[in-house]
This record gives C-alpha cells, sequence and structure tokens, in this order.
C-alpha cells in the first residue's frame, strides 16, 4: 500500500463503516454524478461507482491518480489528475454532487471556490476538521466569515464524527462529516457578492470589538455614517459580527449600499 505524503496532507480513512456513512450521506442515486476530491487509494472510490452514474476523481498526486483505474477498472470512472482549485466545473453537468475526505489545509479555499463557483454542486459532503465542521454548520452567536460564505449558498448540517484512530496516519484531531445542500433559490436578491464580503470581513475583522467599531475601522466611512447605516439597518452596534445572522448582514448591507450609491451621486454632482 502506498504511504500516504505528509506534503499533501494525505490520511488514509480505513474505516468500512465511516466510508459508507459517508456515500449514504451524499444520499445518491443512479442519475447523479460524483466529483470525488482527492480519492487516494480509492477506498471511497469504490462506494461511489457502485451508488452513481459516474465519478470524476480529482487527484493532485500523479502516482495515485495514476494507480486509481487500475485498483478500480471501473467503466464510470473517469479521473483526473490535477489540482481541484484550478478545475473547470463547467465540464460537469449541472447540478453534480460532490464527495470528498479531503486535506485540512484545502477547506476553506476550495469551499470558497466551490461556492462561487457558475456552476455549483448542488451537495457537498466532506470529510473536514471537527472544528471547521462546527464553524461551517455555527448558527448566530458563533458565526465566523467561513460561517457566512457558506450559509449565504448551502443549508449546512453536521454528521457523523470520525476519531482520528480511523485514518492511517492518524490526524492529531478527530474529523466529522459536513453536509451542504444548495439553497433552491438565492436567500436574497441582487447582491454584489465582493461589496457583501467586503463588509463581512470588516464586521469580523476586529473580533473583539463591538459591531461600530470593527465596522468603521474596515471601511472606508465616518463612525456617524455607521451609527446612521445601523440604525436604519434595525441592528444593535454593540453586538459583535459572531452575533448576528445572515439576514442582519443582508439588512445592514442593503444599507451600505445605498449609502455607497449616495456618495457616488453626490461626487458626481459636486
Amino acid at each position: 500500500m502506498d504511504l500516504p505524503r505528509k506534503s499533501l496532507g494525505q490520511h488514509w480513512l480505513k474505516d468500512e463503516p465511516t466510508l459508507a456513512a459517508i456515500c449514504r450521506a451524499a444520499q445518491l442515486g443512479e442519475s447523479d454524478v460524483v466529483l470525488e476530491i482527492g480519492p487516494g487509494l480509492g477506498a471511497l472510490t469504490k462506494h461511489l461507482v457502485k451508488k452513481s452514474r459516474k465519478v470524476v476523481a480529482v487527484e493532485l498526486d500523479k502516482t495515485l491518480a495514476d494507480q486509481l483505474p487500475k485498483s478500480i477498472p471501473s467503466r464510470n470512472l473517469e479521473v483526473v489528475n490535477g489540482d481541484i482549485l484550478k478545475f473547470d466545473f463547467s465540464k460537469l453537468p449541472s447540478r453534480f454532487k460532490v464527495v470528498a475526505n479531503i486535506p485540512y489545509y484545502l477547506t476553506s479555499n476550495l469551499l470558497r471556490v466551490l461556492s462561487e463557483s457558475k456552476n455549483p454542486p448542488k451537495v457537498i459532503v466532506m470529510l473536514v476538521q471537527k472544528e471547521v465542521a462546527e464553524r461551517i454548520a455555527a448558527r448566530p452567536g458563533k458565526m465566523s466569515v467561513l460561517a457566512v460564505s457558506v450559509q449565504l449558498y448551502y443549508e449546512a448540517e453536521l454528521g457523523q464524527v470520525v476519531p482520528a484512530i480511523f485514518f492511517e496516519p492518524p490526524p492529531k484531531v478527530d474529523s466529522q462529516v459536513i453536509i451542504l445542500r444548495r439553497h433552491f433559490s438565492p436567500l436574497f436578491d441582487n447582491v454584489d457578492e465582493k461589496k457583501f464580503f467586503r463588509l463581512v470581513k470588516a464586521g469580523f475583522s476586529s473580533r473583539r470589538k463591538m459591531l461600530r467599531s470593527s465596522l468603521a475601522g474596515g471601511l472606508d466611512m465616518s463612525k456617524h455614517d455607521i451609527e446612521e447605516m445601523l440604525m436604519a439597518a434595525e441592528v444593535n452596534g454593540d453586538l459583535r459580527a459572531e452575533a448576528l445572522s445572515l439576514t442582519q448582514w443582508h439588512s445592514i448591507y442593503t444599507e451600505y449600499v445605498l449609502k455607497k450609491d449616495l456618495r457616488s451621486l453626490l461626487h458626481l454632482n459636486t
């Protein structure tokens, strides 16, 4: 058996009941196309090919990518040797599903790329660090930029906890399955994502500060304008960013855009 490469963050999941549970969480059917990320030795792949119409497995490690079709000679398996962050998702049919046991370091960037893709997956089932899974599925009171950025596009559900001893070699922490289901329609209409996330990141820029102070420090706006914006959005400026719901962020965003547009208009007229 090939040894995991530490430089690529490889840990082989060896527990068969857990592999089967991950596959079940994706609720695969005969018409489903699955994108598997980092198939490694194919422990999960062999379950996926039995449950879906096609599996596209993207593997960064060339040696593993070359071996996978030989170890799993399935007609509905396509192996791609490449970096998933550079993968062209337009090659996949719409409403494909992602099932993956990924290196921890890849989680945030991968979720950003998948969420913002023009052809996003309808379901994502991933095994990630337990602490990260909890952050992704957080509720107001424990929100983060990661939680907001994922939940804007997906409904998040926590799945099975997977002990470190189920891996070879064992990572330092336990893992957990996270299940993400794409919203059938956008939560909010006409959102400029660049402006929205600039606002959110400003709010989280100083975690210990109250919202009014964080926004004033992260946006090119006066404290007076920040206060007016928060009052119009009916959001308490004494709160911290982690306490806000997505609806509250959208309310602030709406007022933020109005103020930005007004300032631009006034600038043009001077």
